[in-house]
């Protein structure tokens, strides 16, 4: 029997904060979904791509949110 892997989701967005060191937006409607992706390496390339793409600017932060904890919080 082939074992399969569970999906694990994860969520790339990102937006102006409020703060460097919060992840409290200055405009939650108009945050960047970059998209959601099914592994973690996936989602750090999405993420680093648009953290560098926003380096010069300290006030835009971009995240990786593991949707996978969120769905099934007892795993």
């Amino acid at each position: 029997m082939e074992e399969t892997s569970k999906q694990l989701l994860h969520l790339v967005m990102g937006g102006r904060v409020t703060d460097p060191r919060s992840t409290e937006f200055q405009d939650p409607e108009s945050i960047h979904v970059a998209g959601v992706f099914s592994s973690y390496e996936a989602a750090e390339e999405a993420w680093r791509a648009n953290a560098q793409r926003t380096v010069d600017d300290a006030e835009m932060k971009y995240v990786i949110v593991h949707l996978h904890r969120l769905l099934t919080p007892e795993a």
